[in-house]
C-alpha cells in the first residue's frame, strides 16, 4: 500500500523530504481512518492549498495534517450519527441533574472552591447550605445507565457483611444536624506502604533483547528448582533428556511443540541450561489422573525416561512450598511509605483490619464519556466511608468507541485529570484526611505507557500524593499491615484460554480458584509464556516486577471473566501444618457496555477466613 500512496503523491506532482518516514505515517493514517491512497492525497492537497505550501511534502507537517484528518473524521461521523454529542470541558456544562430516578438522598459535597468540578451521581433531595452541583451529563440527556432499575444490589457474599446499608431514601424524610455531622466524620486513617517501585515512570521500554528473555526464563527455572530442593520435598534435579531406567526428578518449563494452543499430546518440558543445556524433552502425562498445566508453567516432574526421548511422568509438583517463603525479603529502600505524620505509629499496635471498596474500569459506559458509574461509586463511598478506595484501570479506556473514533476534543491527559483526578480530589476533600485512594493503571489506559510491567501514574498536583497514590501494574502494597497484590492485565482470561487439565471423577471443578492458584503457585503475576497476543510484556523490565515475593492476604485480579471473591488454600495440606490462605478477588467491571457493572466492598479482619465481602451491582 505504501507504493500506491507514493504513486498517488507523484501523480499529483508532490515530492518528499523524508520519503520513508512520511510514507510510514501516511500508511498508518490510511489504516486508522480507512482511507484509500487517493482520498489521503486529496486531503493533503486541500491541507497544502489552505496553507499555501510548496509541492514538497514535509515530515514536519504530518502532525498538523493528522489533526485535519481527525477533524474530517469527526465531521463525517457527526453527519452520519445525528445523535452523537461532542463534549468539552466547559464549566457551563456543569448542570443540575433532576431526573426522578436519581433522587436518592445522598449528602451534597461541602466545598469552598467554587471552581472545583464536583461530581455527584444523584440529585440530592437533602442539600447542605453550600450550593450543590453535579458534574456529568447535561440535564436533558437520559442514558441507559441513568434509568437502570437495580441499584446497589448484592450479587454474592463471602461470609456476612454486617454493616452494609444500601443507598436509599430516608423513610421518614428527617435529617438532623447530628446525622449530617455523623455522616461526614472521618474514619480512622489507614497506614499505607507501597512495596517496590519498578519500573519507574518515564522508563525506557520495548528495548528488550533476546538475552533478556532468555535470562528471565532461565532464572525462573533456577529459582523454582532451588526452592523445591530447599523444601526437602525432592532431591536435586537431573537432566531429563538422558535415558535411564531409574526414577528421576527434573524441573522445567511446560512448552508447546508447535504454534497454537497447548494440547495434551505432545507436551514438552524445557529444563535449565545448568542441567540439560536448555534442551527439551517430550512429556507423557498418561499415568496421571489429575493435572493442570499451561505454557510457561514451571513444574517439578518425577518419572522415568527409558528411551531418552520421552519423560513418563508419575507425579507433577506445580507449586513452591510456602514454608520456603521470602515474605520479608523486600529491601527497605524499596518500601515507599505514604504515611507522613503517621510514620511513627508502632506497626505492632496496628491491627490487621481494613475496610475497602474495590472497583475496576472501565469507569464510564460505551455510549458516552460522562463517567456516571464512577460518580455513583464515589457517592456510595461517601456513605460507607471505607478506609481505602482501590481503583484499577482502565480509566481512559483505549477501547472506548469515542476514543477509538478520535471524536473527543480533549487530550487523554485532560480527560484523566478532570474526570478522574478531579472527582477523586473532591472525594478526599469531602471525606477529610482519613480518606485514602489507590490507583492502578492498565495497558488499556490511553493516557499511559503501553507496556507490561507498567509504571505508576504520576499524580499531580503533588499535595494529593498522600491521599491519592498510584501503584505499578502489577503492584504490591500494605494497608494497616494487610498485604495486597494487584494486577490489571487479564491473566485469568489468558490462562483460561491456554490451560489444559484433567480431574478425577468426583474431583473439584472450581476452575476460577484453580486459575487464581496458578498465579500464587508460580509466584508470578504473569506466569504465561509466550504471552497472549496484544500483551506488551517487556522482559527487560520483568525481573522483580512480575515476581510475587510474598504471599498476599488479598490478591486482586481484574478480569472480564465472572466476578468472584474466593478464599484460596495454597499448596498441599501437610500433617500438623495449617494451610496458608489468600483472599482472591475479581471485582468485575464497573461499567459493562451501556449498562452497570460490579464492585466489591470488603471488611478484612485479621485473616482471609474471617473476612466479609460483597460483590455489589453499581
Amino acid at each position: 500500500m505504501e507504493e500506491d500512496i507514493r504513486s498517488e503523491f507523484k501523480k499529483n506532482g508532490f515530492t518528499f523530504d523524508d520519503e520513508e518516514e512520511i510514507l510510514k505515517k501516511c500508511l498508518t493514517f490510511c489504516i486508522q481512518y480507512k482511507l484509500s491512497p487517493s482520498d489521503l492525497v486529496s486531503s493533503w492537497e486541500a491541507y497544502s492549498l489552505n496553507r499555501q505550501l510548496e509541492l514538497t511534502v514535509q515530515n514536519a507537517h504530518m502532525e498538523a495534517f493528522l489533526l485535519q484528518l481527525q477533524n474530517e473524521q469527526k465531521e463525517a461521523i457527526i453527519k452520519k450519527e445525528a445523535g452523537l454529542h461532542i463534549y468539552s470541558n466547559d464549566v457551563a456544562m456543569i448542570l443540575v441533574d433532576e431526573h426522578e430516578d436519581s433522587k436518592e438522598g445522598i449528602l451534597g459535597t461541602p466545598t469552598d472552591r467554587s471552581d472545583t468540578l464536583n461530581p455527584e451521581p444523584f440529585d440530592s433531595s437533602q442539600k447542605t447550605n453550600t450550593e450543590h452541583f453535579s458534574l456529568g451529563k447535561p440535564s436533558e440527556s437520559v442514558t441507559p445507565f441513568g434509568i437502570r432499575k437495580c441499584k446497589f444490589v448484592v450479587q454474592s457474599t463471602l461470609n456476612d457483611l454486617p454493616n452494609i446499608d444500601f443507598v436509599k431514601k430516608e423513610h421518614d424524610g428527617e435529617n438532623s444536624e447530628d446525622d449530617i455531622i455523623k455522616r461526614v466524620q472521618p474514619n480512622t486513617r489507614c497506614s499505607l506502604v507501597i512495596h517496590g517501585s519498578q519500573p519507574q515512570p518515564g522508563c525506557r521500554f520495548m528495548y528488550d533483547k533476546i538475552e533478556h528473555k532468555f535470562n528471565f526464563l532461565e532464572n525462573c527455572i533456577r529459582q523454582h528448582s532451588a526452592a523445591l530442593v530447599a523444601s526437602g520435598l525432592c532431591e536435586e534435579p537431573v537432566d531429563p533428556t538422558v535415558a535411564s531406567q531409574k526414577s528421576l526428578f527434573a524441573v522445567g518449563m511446560i512448552c508447546c511443540e508447535e504454534e497454537g494452543r497447548l494440547k495434551e499430546k505432545p507436551i514438552l518440558l524445557q529444563s535449565s541450561v545448568e542441567h540439560s543445556g536448555g534442551q527439551r524433552v517430550r512429556l507423557d502425562l498418561q499415568k496421571l489422573n489429575q493435572f493442570s498445566i499451561f505454557p510457561g508453567q514451571i513444574v517439578g516432574v518425577e518419572g522415568h525416561n527409558p528411551s531418552g526421548h520421552c519423560l513418563i511422568a508419575s507425579k507433577i509438583i506445580d507449586y513452591i512450598p510456602f514454608s520456603v517463603s521470602n515474605d520479608e525479603n523486600l529491601h527497605p529502600a524499596k518500601k515507599q511509605a505514604l504515611n507522613q505524620e503517621f510514620q511513627l505509629i508502632d506497626p505492632s499496635h496496628v491491627q490487621p483490619e481494613l475496610s475497602m471498596i474495590i472497583a475496576a474500569g472501565p469507569f464510564t459506559t460505551t455510549d458516552n464519556l460522562f463517567f456516571e458509574p464512577l460518580a455513583e461509586l464515589l457517592a456510595y463511598a461517601r456513605r460507607k466511608q471505607p478506609q481505602l478506595l482501590l481503583l484499577l484501570g482502565p480509566f481512559i479506556d483505549s477501547e472506548h468507541p469515542e476514543i477509538k473514533k478520535g471524536t473527543v476534543n480533549r487530550t487523554f491527559e485532560e480527560i484523566f485529570h478532570i474526570e478522574i483526578l478531579g472527582r477523586l480530589q473532591d472525594y478526599v476533600e469531602y471525606m477529610g484526611s482519613a480518606a485514602r485512594v489507590m490507583l492502578v493503571p492498565s495497558i488499556r489506559d490511553a493516557n499511559h505507557d503501553f507496556v507490561f510491567p507498567q509504571p505508576a501514574f504520576e499524580i499531580k498536583p503533588p499535595d494529593l500524593k498522600h491521599q491519592i497514590a498510584s501503584l505499578n501494574n502489577p503492584g504490591f502494597f500494605s494497608a494497616n499491615e494487610v498485604k495486597v497484590g494487584c494486577c490489571t492485565v487479564d491473566i485469568l482470561k489468558h490462562l483460561s484460554g491456554e490451560e489444559i487439565s484433567r480431574n478425577p471423577t468426583g474431583g473439584s471443578k472450581q476452575r476460577m480458584s484453580r486459575l487464581a492458584n496458578h498465579i500464587l503457585s508460580q509466584r508470578s503475576f504473569y506466569p504465561l509464556y509466550p504471552p497472549m497476543e496484544g500483551t506488551p510484556l517487556d522482559f527487560s523490565l520483568a525481573p522483580g516486577a512480575l515476581q510475587i515475593s510474598r504471599i498476599p492476604d488479598i490478591l486482586v485480579l481484574s478480569s472480564d471473566l465472572a466476578h468472584f471473591v474466593k478464599v484460596l488454600s495454597l499448596g498441599d495440606k501437610r500433617e500438623g501444618e495449617e494451610q496458608m490462605k489468600c483472599l482472591c478477588i475479581n471485582p468485575g467491571r464497573l461499567a459493562r457496555g451501556e449498562g452497570a457493572g460490579f464492585f466489591v466492598e470488603l471488611h478484612y479482619r485479621g485473616s482471609p477466613a474471617s473476612t466479609s465481602a460483597s460483590v455489589i451491582n453499581i
